[in-house]
């Protein structure tokens, strides 16, 4: 098995400014190196502040990305001074309390001085890593480490995602002999004995075993609700976050979330007919038959028996026409004989015998039947005609057997891939299924768009709604209209629950401000049990853009993952982060890639002033100039994130950096394209 990966963030405000003064992280990895044989790389090291967002941005960019680490150690920090806040950081971010592992800290520490009663370590899971916090003092957090580092192995293999039953096989005793701990001697999980006998005498039982099965083991005594990372409801305005406790995630980084926690498509069976217009293959379509199934012909003409024979008779010359062939079902044709025409159709199959089509227009017509219905001779003016001219061979257009579409391609309503299903008579594809949205405004400030009167003090007529379901309905899915709900927590509950049962996706607009009635967080993560990924995005506009995930189980019993994205309350900011994150996320689950918008680079039509301190994403008409075929960007005007308007003709986001100098006229900038490129008349 490889190694497990630990990271040791010390937090220190000497350190930070030195790092030369540090003696925590090389205490810590002799920790690793001496004691913990070859189950551990300790190569990942950082130096912080005392700040919230530092820590919490090192913690989240060791935990949620694609390559999480196993473990990781704080050491600093969990003291009672003003300065302290590593426990007030790594609380939030917690998922699993790991009460056990505390417990075992202090037990190990009060063994040694009293004064251990002052720290307050903190121990937990996050995704799939176990995070310890320890003691500054590096003597202390050696200690701390020491205590518990034979249990660590077992913990970060379970948070990693290994099998339960499987690392528990053998039962208690089995997981001790591996570990080189004894029940009898707790404090034998970690190396050092200061020969003050705790040994725990009272089982650490408290009525449930404390054993190692498929159920026990350390273990939270708290629901999700009582230690959420989102401000208290009911704790008043005056307690409320002043700062987001939510990092600050780049838009890179964000996307990355969307990809990794947005569950994948699902594939069902379904008729070929119109409603497959928008879906996704999720498999390889096979032709059943051959297109043509038949010799037929490419032209209105003659069917004849063409050779390039030196003693076959020249196909120039008077010939009687025997036989007519239309492009009909079901009609047999007799023979056709050296010497003989047949007239035929466009589409029309070959008589038996004939070997090419002469065109109309290189024939002449020479006698009549008697009654003067039909035609009874032609002549044909040419004796160019080659063996298969004019005639489409069976299969030549679609062989049976032959892949025609592939897995992950897109039925588009241009045409091509609908008609090519139904010319080899493909009755039913496999395709992966779209997501539902549900869209919902909050706010009690919020009434209906079309409300007939006028609006009162403070009243705002509900653009985002009717907006977003636009939006989504023109990409090609289905969405529904989950009303307004109001800036209590009970109802905003509610609406959230009944949408779950409906939707695979569901968007809200508002409330996920610093506002004390700003209630969206607070509900998804006290509330509904879900998982907030990132709470704060480095643009412009969206900054308070969330991305949720929620646990739920279905009507049948299985369970789901509901993603729920909250956008900003103003317009223009919730327009900009659908685009730009609600629509990869759907692409996802719908099969589609690559997913989001597509980019093109353009030409500034005028200066551009970028914001220096966040991306931001500046609305355009993207047109394409006779004169040079490039493709040159103007802005729409006002900018304001609550201005709906500057989407008016708007078809692409300008990807703005983040920089102090004005981009000029004619300068090239990234565009994400949200519609067609405009041409000049």
């Amino acid at each position: 098995m490889s190694p497990l990966r630990a990271a040791i963030l010390i937090v220190s405000e000497t350190a930070n400014r030195d790092a030369s003064t540090d003696k925590g992280i090389p205490a810590l990895q002799e920790v690793f190196a001496q004691n913990g044989g070859d189950q551990w790389t300790a190569n990942d090291t950082r130096i912080v502040t005392d700040s919230v967002l530092d820590i919490q941005r090192v913690i989240t960019g060791w935990t949620d990305g694609p390559e999480p680490v196993n473990l990781i150690l704080t050491s600093g920090g969990t003291g009672f001074a003003q300065k302290d806040v590593t426990p007030e950081a790594i609380s939030p971010l917690i998922h699993k309390h790991a009460s056990g592992l505390v417990h075992t800290m202090l037990a190990s520490s009060l063994a040694i001085t009293p004064f251990a009663s002052m720290a307050r370590p903190v121990a937990g899971v996050r995704n799939k890593t176990l995070i310890l916090t320890l003691p500054g003092s590096p003597k202390g957090a050696k200690e701390n480490l020491e205590a518990v580092l034979k249990l660590l192995p077992h913990a970060c293999q379970q948070a990693a995602g290994a099998d339960s039953r499987t690392l528990h096989v053998g039962g208690v005793k089995k997981l001790e002999e591996e570990a080189g701990v004894s029940s009898a001697t707790p404090n034998t999980a970690g190396q050092h004995d200061h020969s003050h006998s705790h040994s725990h005498s009272h089982s650490h039982t408290h009525g449930h075993g404390h054993g190692h099965g498929h159920h026990h083991g350390p273990r939270a005594h708290t629901k999700p609700e009582n230690r959420p990372v989102t401000n208290d409801p009911n704790a008043g305005a005056s307690r409320r976050y002043r700062e987001s406790p939510y990092p600050m995630l780049p838009v890179s980084e964000a996307l990355t979330q969307i990809a990794t926690n947005t569950p994948g498509p699902k594939a069902i069976k379904a008729p070929v007919n119109e409603s497959l217009i928008g879906s996704v293959l999720a498999e390889d379509v096979v032709a059943s038959e051959s297109v043509p199934a038949f010799r037929a012909s490419i032209v209105d003409g003659y069917a004849i028996l063409a050779s390039d024979h030196p003693l076959v008779p020249s196909s120039k010359g008077v010939f009687p026409v025997v036989s007519i062939s239309h492009a009909q079902a079901g009609k047999e044709m007799p023979k056709l004989e050296m010497g003989e025409v047949a007239r035929i159709t466009t589409g029309a199959p070959l008589p038996p015998g004939a070997t090419a089509v002469v065109m109309v227009e290189d024939t002449v017509l020479r006698k009549m039947t008697d009654d003067g219905r039909e035609e009874a001779e032609i002549e044909i003016l040419t004796d160019a005609i080659k063996p298969g001219e004019n005639v489409r061979e069976p299969g030549s257009d679609v062989k049976a057997g032959a892949t025609i579409l592939r897995k992950g391609e897109a039925i588009t309503a241009i045409g091509g891939e609908f008609g090519l299903l139904a010319s080899v008579g493909t009755r039913e594809v496999s395709i992966y299924t779209r997501p539902i949205v549900g869209v919902l405004s909050t706010g009690d400030e919020i009434i209906p768009h079309d409300t007939p009167r006028e609006l009162r003090l403070g009243e705002v007529r509900d653009t985002n709604r009717p907006t977003l379901l636009t939006a989504i309905r023109g990409q090609g899915y289905e969405a529904i209209d989950l009303g307004i709900a109001s800036d209590q927590p009970g109802s905003l509950e509610e609406s959230l629950g009944s949408a779950m049962r409906n939707c695979d996706v569901i968007i809200t607009s508002g409330g996920v401000s610093m506002g004390e009635l700003d209630l969206l967080k607070p509900t998804i993560e006290r509330q509904l049990g879900g998982t907030i990924h990132f709470g704060r995005v480095s643009m412009k506009p969206g900054k308070p853009t969330t991305f949720a995930t929620v646990p739920f189980k279905s009507n049948t019993g299985e369970d789901q993952t509901k993603v729920v994205f909250s956008l900003p309350g103003n317009p223009a900011s919730a327009v900009v982060t659908f685009h730009l994150f609600v629509l990869p996320a759907l692409h996802k689950m719908s099969g589609i890639s690559p997913v989001g918008l597509p980019t093109v680079m353009v030409s500034l039509e005028q200066d551009v002033r970028p914001d220096p301190k966040r991306a931001e994403y500046h609305r355009v008409v993207v047109r394409a100039r006779k004169d040079d075929g490039q493709l040159w960007a103007t802005s729409t005007g006002f900018q304001r994130s609550s201005a709906i308007g500057s989407f008016k003709g708007a078809n692409a986001l300008l990807c703005l950096p983040m920089r102090e100098e004005v981009l000029r006229k004619g300068d090239k900038c990234e565009a994400l394209l949200m519609g067609r490129v405009v041409g000049e008349v």
